[in-house]
């Protein structure tokens, strides 16, 4: 989640909800702003799903926390962002992993406590990376709360259109990702129901995550006799907002305008001019619309396997060439008649041409020729002498000093090298450079001395740097601790799976907790694809307490869903201990 202009205001906000018409922010004693929202008894038709219901119950009060206040001795809360119908969404700091974090906060005896906490294990263990994740869902000390992922790096599609519509190419990712991840969430029976703009945020790299899955529609009470009919509508809702900067309802909602009063839905190309006119044709099929366009004979979409279908149909919506600025005219410039760019002053004037001296002529020219020549025929002679004589004296020297090297190491016993031994490791962390852990849990099978356990990534899909998720673009690997400054002179891993891209670096001796990349100065091996293990034998040793086994890009795992997964089974070092 973004800044709290974009992304930080959580899925239990009701920022979407009529803020030009039915919102107002009032600041509570404690500095929180509380959002009174009295768009919740008008939900139904501000998103035009029929089959959507929001249970009515009586008015709790949102537990007094503040800002300080620790979950499990481990998230502490630092901004509340929304607190409403007795619950509260917070950002908060996970002191462990130090990290970001949102939480939701509500009462244990509150009537949607059960079914929070129900649909936020259900999320959790959908494991898509489209999904902002359900981190932790926890009961107690009379508190329900739910802890999930903070995306720094995301922006809320509501932004997104208040700056304009998207172009077609990007509003074409957008309906293509959401409805995919939509699919597949149905697949494992779980459903939205409340899938707004808010809900939908595009990171840096521009692919599009959903927040809030079941569990923003259980924190507001919310249910649906047809679930998918009801996701389909928003994503069809979403497709319609991006290409025309509407909401498809006569209400405003979102910060968009809505449709003209008693025109009913009409196309989106006939609100904006210039749109897509299959995109426009795929989103009065996702909507509520009972054919509203005589043109449109394609059949309404239901579900979002149907959306998924009908968008897989359509010719590829290819991004938009990048805009061409000619190069600045050419300038001829006068340098030829001496003025370099600058325009003559007045009529060009002639000047008068200096013809070079003669050559000298008759005999003391000839005497001065030969004397010069004689001149340069010495010179070159006595360099080539010297030259020679410079080289000789240099190789008898350099045999001489060799012999006397390798007599006086052969004699040496004294100087050999101390051979190297194994040094203690005293602490492994995973490498979580954005603060996001994967398996913190299984880091010590690394260097436990046996090579059957292993620290072993979860199953990434479809691509092997980890999904291409912006969380995980340095990668991910091991953080070695030897307690203190060693000198280290060999490194050997073996590896749960051959083919991962790895590569070993070393921080600066009076490095501290290093957690970033750019905070292991020293490479000690390239990052290249290895096999089941990589030994790295150090010509000099090096002084370090922190190394850093970094992994970018994952094998395959064998399985036919196109999946990535990779680990480490054991690290040894070597080297001479500090004394």
């Amino acid at each position: 989640m973004a800044e709290r202009s974009t992304a930080a205001v959580d899925v239990a906000d009701n920022s979407g909800d009529n803020p030009l018409t039915a919102k107002a922010d009032k600041a509570t004693t404690d500095g929180v702003t509380e959002s009174i929202d009295t768009a919740d008894t008008a939900e139904m038709s501000t998103n035009g799903t029929g089959g959507e219901r929001k249970a009515t119950e009586p008015s709790i009060a949102t537990p007094e926390l503040h800002s300080g206040h620790k979950l499990a001795r481990r998230y502490r809360l630092e901004e509340c962002v929304t607190r409403l119908d007795g619950f509260s969404s917070w950002r908060a700091v996970d002191e462990k992993l130090r990290r970001a974090v949102g939480v939701h906060l509500l009462p244990a005896d509150h009537p949607r406590a059960r079914s929070v906490l129900a649909a936020a294990r259900s999320s959790a263990l959908l494991g898509d990376p489209r999904f902002v994740q359900v981190l932790d869902a926890v009961e107690e000390n009379d508190l329900v709360y739910v802890v999930h992922e903070w995306l720094p790096d995301a922006t809320e599609l509501t932004a997104l259109l208040a700056l304009g519509p998207l172009e077609a190419h990007d509003a074409y990712q957008m309906v293509t990702q959401v409805s995919q991840a939509m699919a597949a969430a149905h697949r494992e029976g779980l459903a939205h129901l409340r899938l707004t703009p808010s809900a939908v945020l595009r990171t840096s790299t521009g692919q599009y995550r959903i927040r809030g899955l079941a569990v923003a529609a259980a924190l507001r009470g919310i249910s649906s006799d047809t679930p998918q009919r009801t996701d389909t509508e928003a994503i069809g809702a979403l497709l319609y907002a991006a290409l025309t900067q509407r909401w498809p309802y006569e209400s405003d909602a979102y910060g968009l305008h809505g449709l003209p009063k008693g025109v009913g839905l009409i196309a989106p190309d006939q609100v904006r001019a210039g749109v897509h006119r299959g995109l426009a044709e795929l989103a009065m099929r996702a909507l509520v619309n009972d054919g509203a366009t005589a043109s449109r004979q394609e059949p309404p979409c239901t579900t979002p396997d149907e959306l998924v279908k009908a968008v897989g149909e359509m010719p590829r919506i290819r991004p938009p060439e990048p805009a061409f600025t000619a190069p600045p005219e050419y300038q001829r410039t006068t340098y030829q008649q001496g003025t370099y760019g600058r325009p003559a002053a007045g009529p060009a004037v002639t000047q008068p041409v200096v013809p070079p001296p003669p050559p000298l002529q008759g005999r003391t020219g000839k005497a001065l020729k030969w004397a010069v020549s004689a001149l340069l025929i010495a010179a070159l002679g006595l360099g080539s002498w010297q030259l020679a004589d410079t080289l000789l004296h240099r190789d008898k020297g350099s045999t001489e000093t060799g012999n006397t090297q390798t007599t006086d190491h052969s004699d040496g016993d004294g100087d050999k090298p101390k051979a190297p031994v194994p040094l203690k490791i005293a602490d492994v962390t995973e490498f979580s450079p954005s603060g996001s852990g994967i398996q913190e849990n299984q880091v010590k099978n690394a260097v436990d001395g046996d090579p059957s356990t292993a620290w072993i990534t979860p199953q990434y899909k479809g691509y092997p740097n980890f999904g291409n998720l912006p969380n995980r673009k340095d990668g991910s690997g091991l953080i070695v601790d030897l307690g203190s400054a060693q000198d280290v002179s060999a490194v050997d891993i073996a590896f749960y799976r051959p083919g991962q891209t790895v590569e070993v670096m070393a921080a600066d001796p009076g490095a501290s907790h290093p957690s970033a990349l750019g905070e292991f100065t020293k490479r000690l091996s390239n990052l290249k694809p290895v096999g089941k293990g990589l030994a790295l034998s150090l010509d000099k040793p090096v002084k370090t307490r922190y190394l850093l086994v970094r992994i970018t890009s994952l094998p395959s795992d064998g399985t036919p869903e196109d999946a990535f997964r990779g680990g480490i089974s054991e690290i040894t070092l070597k080297g001479r201990k500090a004394e």
